[in-house]
Parts: C-alpha cells; structure tokens; sequence
C-alpha cells in the first residue's frame, strides 16, 4: 500500500457521507506497498480503510475484486468486506479516482517469520481455495506466463544494468517454462478457481501469533491452486539471505493440505509453478526497478532477490525434492 492521490477534506466528507458509517474523524495514509492508495479512516462508529485505486489496477475489473471479497467474507473467510454505500454500491469517485471503503482487520503482518506463520499461511490459502469455488465469475491471471514475454521485452534494453547476464538467464527460464506449465502439450490441467496471487507476508495479517485475517486481493484470479501455493512458497520460504527454508515449506503444504490435499499431479507440477512464480515476481519488480522515477514516494523492490530463488527451483528436478 502507498498514497499517491491526496484527499482534500471537503471531499472525504462528502464522500463518507454516501454510506451510513458515521462522520470522518481522520483520515490518515498508509505508507506500504505500492499499489493503490491506502488511508485509515476513522469514523464516529468504527476504523475503516479507503482505498483509492491507481496504476496497475483496470476500474473495469474492480467490481469483481470487491465481488470476491464479499463473496469470501459472508462464507467466514476473515478478509476485508466492501461497504456499501446508501444505494447499495461499493464503488464510487473519490479525488478522480475509483475508490471503496472496506472493513478494518485487526492484526500485524509478521517482520520475522516463524513456522507456525507458515502452516497458519497455507491453511488459510486452501480455505480461500475451497470457500471461492462457489464465486463462478471469473477473471483472467493478467500477469500470468502469457504477459511474462512482452514484461521482459519492456527490460532488454536496460535489464542487464541491475546484474550482467540477468536478461539472458530469464529467457532461459521462460524456455523452460513455456512447454513444461501446466496444460501445455500431454502436461494435465490442474484444479482451478479463485486464487489470492499475492499473498506475500505483508498481506497477512496476525495476532498473538494467531492468522487474523488476509487483505488486498488486487492481484486475484482464476488460475491452477497449486500456482497460488508455488508464489507462497516463494514469499514465505526464503531467509533474509535467500536461502531457502525446507521447515518453512513442509510447514506450508502441511497446513495447505490439512484444509485441501493436493492431488498427485498438483504435487508434480509445483516446482515449474515455482519456478514461474518466481520469474513473474523477478519481472515485475525489475520492470518497477528500472521504471520508478528517483523522486517517487515509493521504494522498489530489488529484482535480485527473486533471481536467487529462480535460481533454486531451476534445480528442483524431482516434484518436492526440497521438501
């Protein structure tokens, strides 16, 4: 989460006064990430989150967005619920910009990975899985291995400033991937539906060190399950040194499968989706690295660290050997 877009006061209560939440009290940015812009909003009745909506985001798919996580909160999946306004809509124009208030979750996401986090992360995935299967709309990965190529096009010409040979290495990635991703040639489709495709740490949320709830859905999908535990795998299951952590894995599948049981081809194909997942976050953030202007309120994310764990799941030949 970021601010990008400041709200002049007059505007907010205007806005606010829509719903049936109370008056602003304050209004205050949230300075992580760096999608959207994110304020707490604190009314006479409650703590709320406004979100105005920006970059990579289309405006025509956020009602889905908002869908799913209605969708997902009425059956007991703790995550952020869209409000509605006084005419029923939770999409409106705030500053010129698409813009929602959804609930506010209690809870920190964790600084220092633990094991328990872990096997807390996965088994929450596999319920978001399961209680999804119900949401039949359904939204295209934008950012899955069809937009890789053209992602690393817009990086040839400067990639190799950030490390020697590190455009070279991501198309040999992206040729093994290619005929080896599920549904490609004689490889099997795998079970689908509605994926979170981002939850990184930062979108967990923990109390006591008890999983308290699972925010911005803004890179949901519909996609393979197992891609959404092959990016876990990778957020999760690498120190500060990226060096991967096999008790942090073994953890994750085991609280993913306590929920859902991965079938045997699932089990197969997690170390390409592994792998994709760890050139689609390399490419994203080497796109923002070489892109983001000096002076931008918001710090890239340095690509390297994902080149590291591209690194160790090209060497995962036999399905979960590093388990």
């Amino acid at each position: 989460m970021a601010v990008y877009t400041d709200v002049p006061p007059d505007e907010l209560a205007k806005f606010v006064g829509g719903y049936d939440i109370g008056e602003p009290v304050s209004c205050h940015g949230i300075a992580e990430g760096v999608e959207n812009s994110n304020f707490l909003l604190r009314t006479t009745r409650a703590d709320f989150i406004l979100t105005l909506y920006e970059r990579r985001v289309n405006p025509d798919e956020l009602p889905w967005f908002l869908g799913l996580m209605q969708y997902l909160a009425q059956r007991g999946l703790s995550c952020p619920r869209p409000v509605a306004d006084r005419a029923g809509v939770t999409l409106g124009t705030l500053a010129g910009r698409p813009a929602a208030i959804t609930t506010f979750l209690q809870g920190a996401w964790p600084r220092r990975i633990e094991v328990p986090h872990c096997e807390a992360v996965g088994a929450a995935m596999a319920r978001l899985h399961r209680d999804g299967e119900g949401y039949t709309a359904q939204r295209r990965n934008s950012m899955g291995p069809a937009a890789w190529s053209s992602l690393l096009d817009s990086c040839r010409a400067t990639g190799d400033q950030v490390q020697s040979g590190l455009i070279a290495e991501i198309d040999d990635a992206l040729a093994f991937i290619g005929p080896s991703w599920p549904g490609q040639g004689a490889r099997p489709v795998l079970p689908r539906g509605q994926i979170h495709g981002d939850l990184f740490p930062d979108n967990v949320f923990f109390i006591d060190g008890h999983l308290s709830g699972l925010i911005d859905f803004y890179f949901a999908c519909t996609d393979w399950f197992a891609y959404d535990l092959a990016i876990s795998l990778n957020a999760w299951c690498f120190d500060e040194t990226v060096t991967f952590r096999p008790d942090r894995a073994r953890a994750m599948v085991r609280g993913y499968e306590s929920v859902r049981p991965l079938d045997a081809a699932e089990r197969a194909a997690l170390p390409v989706l592994a792998t994709g997942a760890a050139v689609r976050f390399l490419l994203t953030r080497l796109y923002d690295w070489l892109n983001t202007p000096p002076d931008a309120l918001v710090t890239p994310k340095n690509p390297l660290d994902y080149l590291g764990r591209l690194r160790f799941f090209r060497t995962c030949a036999a399905p979960l050997e590093w388990l």
